[in-house]
């Protein structure tokens, strides 16, 4: 017995020597600390850690753990390392959101109360004038797009098809009444991507470096561009882990990195705040805000109150205010009903290993 718990030991600290090790050295963006100096139970970090080297899937990447500013655990499977860029799908709505924040900020937008009209030339006059900015950020614009259904014009499918995406999108006809109900769909946030582009006379992603890259220190990434000349708004972007962790540090930070006011508070506030109840629509999560969702996670008998950006196979940017705590997810099982579930466990055991 005692010989199966020395070996459990060991494997153990091999595993605590793997989160923080020689290989990262020069690399790390964070003051290191070890779990324990941060009230987070070491053990449990390893065992999950090591149970996902063991996943027979070997689809997902990567986990970074920050806590009080300290980067207090990392880990990375299946061939990725920290220098990896991953594409996190749908966690890049989050991230156009921000940027939306700076166009508005920054006086190329007005207001997210401008109709989209204002901004996109050539738009039909079939009741998409009435959409807002706002109304896509909610994912409330009315457009019949539905990502969840392929029968849908505006599904993401079409998207990919198409060699002409704005001519694509603004054939998308209306379902509802703009601002009435939320359904998710990648057209929405690939408008808002658009609406920056048109305001700014920048492609997005020469935009997100100059105005979020840069100034967070983000050196590494790639972003799709589709015919006509566009960045996908909606999905495609491809950082690193820890990249995915700065990101969600700045949110926690309410926009704030290094003494500098990176995205004005007020609009990280409004872009986590309970807006839209989407509980009935997506069991992941509670409410939607400006392409951020919101969810009060079950933790050790009481409720923890969770921000996160969600992409397809289980990419995630989990900000946890009340612990101030940051957990990046990256993970390759796109379209596999997995994948989501898998990046909830991961973040639930990570928030029960934090000590009372």
């Amino acid at each position: 017995m005692r010989k199966i718990r020395l070996l459990h030991q060991a494997v153990l600290l091999l595993f605590s020597i793997s989160l923080l090790g020689p290989a990262a050295e020069g690399q790390v963006q964070w003051p290191q600390a070890k779990p324990e100096a941060e009230g987070i139970n070491s053990a449990a970090l390893a065992s999950l850690f090591q149970g996902l080297s063991a996943d027979s899937r070997k689809d997902i990447k990567g986990v970074v753990v920050l806590r009080h500013g300290n980067l207090v655990a990392e880990s990375y499977f299946n061939g990725d390392t920290a220098d990896t860029l991953h594409d996190i799908r749908s966690a890049t709505k989050s991230l156009t959101a921000m940027l939306m924040g700076i166009a508005i900020e920054r006086h190329f937008v007005h207001s997210v109360d401008d109709p989209i009209a204002l901004y996109l030339p050539g738009l039909p006059q079939d009741g998409k004038q009435a959409i807002t900015i706002r109304d896509l950020l909610n994912m409330r614009s009315g457009l019949n797009a539905d990502d969840t259904d392929p029968s849908t014009p505006g599904n993401e499918d079409r998207l990919d098809e198409s060699t002409d995406w704005i001519k694509t999108v603004y054939s998308v006809p209306m379902r509802t009444q703009p601002g009435q109900k939320y359904l998710y769909c990648s057209i929405n946030a690939f408008l808002t991507g658009a609406i920056i582009e048109n305001a700014s006379k920048m492609p997005l992603d020469v935009f997100a470096k100059q105005a979020l890259f840069d100034p967070l220190g983000i050196r590494q990434f790639e972003w799709r561009h589709v015919p006509a000349g566009r960045t996908t708004g909606q999905g495609n972007l491809q950082i690193t882990t820890r990249d995915e962790a700065r990101l969600g540090e700045l949110v926690l930070h309410n926009g704030e990195f290094g003494g500098h006011q990176i995205i004005d508070r007020q609009w990280i506030e409004k872009s986590v705040a309970n807006q839209v109840p989407i509980a009935a629509d997506d069991p992941y999560s509670d409410f939607y805000g400006y392409m951020w969702y919101s969810r009060a996670e079950p933790v050790n008998g009481h409720k923890v109150q969770v921000h996160f950006a969600s992409g397809n196979g289980g990419n995630k940017i989990y900000v946890i205010p009340s612990m101030d705590m940051v957990v990046a997810v990256t993970s390759s099982a796109y379209s596999r009903g997995y994948g989501q579930l898998r990046s909830q466990d991961i973040l639930l055991k990570i928030l029960a290993a934090v000590h009372p």
